[in-house]
């Protein structure tokens, strides 16, 4: 593998480079590494995983060495020039079918968009940004608090100074606020997701030089299925490897061109900086190479410097945006919405985590363990172990290029950050290992080049060949359909369309209180007095749920807030040891202290969660029409029925406890409302 084309991105030995990243894939992708540390982050299903891993690839071997067998008194199983021609095609015409590729792969993003995320944020991070974004086209980067906050807010909404923003940055929500104004939001991920695809192919033309392995890259990413689900929703993971790419692209533009690209450099610093204010880390990862490469590139060649100017106003300018959105915001330019939310916790590194415990190296590893355990499923969803053919690729690799250097190194340093990260970002698979995904596509794709240039185009080449067809045949035909199920039955709640349902249901003008779990109704009823977020989510993942209630009443009775209140609640953390999951409610994040007596206002808050409840997050999100949606918060409610007298006021819940039953309007009695508030009162 060669690029003469340019001396400085010829392939150079290297006799532990693919090995070494072999062997980390190796250990984190297979070993249970997370269920060997004793407490934090645990990995229950490993057993099952590996099992599957065992018999999947089992059979795709054995189908292998059959099919070979077969192969040699049944010619039309094998042809050696099969794919001459098509690559003969594929050569001949590359832009059109990288056209094509990327036309597919649009109308593939926005199926998945519609059929199986019914065009709809369906996760708490992706509808807190779509409100970030409504406030945006709104022309405001923040709105005023209303005088009763407690009834509008959720996790990730900012409440201070008199503004009321959301902790993300601001580009993601900016990128989203594109597609509100042509009224289609979910455009806007299949829409970055073809752009991913088609600067990947950009960068592909110059990094990989052998056209079958540059088109089955440019698949493999294309259609992963890890990307293709992702590629349908709202989350920001999409967009900011969209510009990401782009900046890839560009760098490499850049150093194989041997005069100075300027405006492609720019173009290349506009990538990373756009990127930096959707996901700072995976910008920062990207970027920190790119700059040190080009940087040394100047310092050999002064005609260099250009790019590398260039390159630095182009992320000036975006990274500037984000300061000033700061700036308004939270009132410091380097201050973000993360910290005024949850505090210096919130940054990487090894401290205390915002949501109890403290992150330490050894929970790093467990979040890396899982990361990679779950890719070997999300990536590809085949039957074999989806790592194991780029570890092959990587294990076989002794040469390698600048550019795959600098791949290396960002998914090193993505892998790295991460490891200092509290948080298991977990949905549609291990989304902070989302940017590896192009990466991964390209080693994949030259895991049959490696084996055939290291044994030839004999018999263990073909038993590969067959072996990840069969892989993908079952992977398409038996455990994606399972995937797309469980997406598209999935979070349907959180799908609802309230607008549609009000309508039916002849709801109009009306003050609707959306019941939520009990525990949500604990953790609302804490922020109304003040205590911290950080303070909150310790408390409620800590303390028996019926302690809680009594003592979010003693501190409303008191009338005590901020950390007056926080101070009265301390002493329930005594018992945090011996805490368990509730096995009253169906909600299971709340808290149980076994033997506890619960009070005869718990008792009726079980009993309600038993009765059904809903989430209010996609209400804030959505638009509601003429009616006022609110959480539901029992005794307090009054104070926005004395708001809005003339309002109708509705009950808003599932009318069972199972799980995916939609939401109900029921019309509320003030009469047996307010009798219900004086019984709770008393009790």
């Amino acid at each position: 593998m060669t690029h003469p084309q340019n001396p400085e991105l010829r392939t150079q030995n290297s006799s532990f480079l693919g090995p070494a990243t072999a062997g980390f894939l190796v250990v984190f992708g297979f070993l249970p590494i997370a269920n060997w540390i004793p407490g934090g982050h645990q990995a229950p299903w490993y057993p099952f995983v590996a099992s599957g891993w065992l018999s999947g690839t089992a059979i795709a071997l054995g189908a292998g060495v059959v099919l070979t067998i077969l192969a040699r008194r049944i010619p039309w199983l094998w042809h050696d020039g099969l794919w001459e021609r098509p690559m003969e095609v594929y050569v001949g015409r590359a832009g059109a079918v990288t056209a094509v590729i990327v036309l597919l792969a649009l109308a593939l993003y926005i199926t998945i968009a519609q059929v199986v995320f019914s065009g709809r944020p369906v996760f708490v991070d992706e509808g807190v940004q779509l409100l970030q974004a409504k406030i945006y086209l709104s022309g405001r980067l923040w709105i005023p608090p209303d005088p009763n906050q407690e009834f509008f807010t959720t996790i990730h909404v900012i409440d201070s100074g008199g503004k009321v923003y959301t902790h993300f940055p601001p580009g993601g929500p900016a990128m989203m606020a594109l597609g509100l104004l042509i009224h289609a939001p979910w455009l806007v991920g299949p829409i970055c997701a073809t752009v991913s695809v088609l600067a990947w192919a950009s960068f592909l033309t110059i990094a990989e030089p052998r056209p079958a392995v540059r088109l089955g890259a440019l698949l493999l990413f294309a259609a992963a299925p890890f990307v293709v689900f992702m590629a349908g929703s709202y989350m920001n993971h999409v967009t900011s490897l969209a510009w990401i790419l782009i900046a890839v692209a560009a760098l490499a533009q850049v150093v194989s061109s041997e005069t100075p690209r300027p405006g492609v450099a720019l173009l290349l610093g506009l990538g990373f900086g756009i990127s930096a204010t959707i996901r700072p880390v995976d910008a920062f990862a990207f970027a920190l190479p790119a700059g040190g490469w080009l940087l040394w590139r100047a310092l050999g060649d002064r005609r260099r410097w250009t790019e590398l100017v260039t390159s630095g106003l182009g992320v000036a300018i975006p990274m500037a945006f984000m300061l000033w959105v700061n700036r308004e915001t939270t009132g410091d330019p380097f201050l973000f919405g993360y910290e005024v939310l949850w505090g210096k916790i919130h940054n990487l590194g090894f401290h205390d985590a915002p949501w109890g415990g403290a992150h330490t190296p050894a929970r790093g590893i467990e979040l890396v363990s899982l990361y990679f355990l779950r890719l070997q499923t999300y990536l590809f969803e085949t039957a074999i172990p989806s790592l194991l053919p780029a570890i092959v690729a990587l294990a076989l690799t002794r040469s390698w290029s600048a550019l795959d250097r600098y791949l290396l190194v960002a998914s090193a340093l993505i892998v790295g950050l991460y490891f200092a990260y509290w948080f298991d970002g977990f949905y549609l698979g291990p989304r902070f290992m989302y940017p590896l995904a192009p990466v991964l596509a390209l080693w994949t794709a030259r895991s049959l080049a490696a084996i055939r240039e290291r044994w030839g185009r004999g018999q263990i080449y073909k038993v590969a060949v067959y072996a990840l067809i069969v892989s993908a045949v079952v992977g398409v035909t038996s455990l994606l359909p399972i995937r797309f199920y469980q997406y598209r039955q999935g979070l349907n709640s959180t799908r609802w369309d309230q607008r549609a349902a009000a309508e039916a249901a002849g709801v109009s003008d009306a003050l609707v209180f959306v019941r939520e779990s009990w525990g949500a109704q604990l953790i609302a009823s804490m922020w109304a007095l003040g205590i911290p977020r950080p303070d909150t989510e310790l408390l409620y993942w800590n303390v028996d749920a019926c302690a809680l209630q009594e003592g979010v009443d003693r501190a409303e009775a008191a009338g005590i807030r901020g950390q007056e209140a926080l101070a009265s609640f301390r002493s329930l953390l005594a018992d945090s040891a011996r805490v368990i999951g509730s096995r009253l409610s169906a909600d299971t994040t709340q808290r149980m202290l076994p033997g506890a007596h619960y009070s005869a206002k718990c008792v009726r808050r079980v009993l309600e969660d038993r009765t059904g409840f809903t989430l209010y997050t996609p209400m804030m999100a959505s638009d509601g029409g003429t009616n006022i949606y609110a959480k539901d918060l029992h005794g307090r409610d009054s104070l926005l029925i004395q708001r809005y007298p003339e309002r109708k006021v509705y009950l808003l819940k599932p009318p069972t406890d199972s799980i995916g039953a939609p939401p109900r309007f029921t019309p509320v009695s003030l009469d047996s409302a307010r009798a219900e508030w004086t019984l709770d009162r008393k009790r």
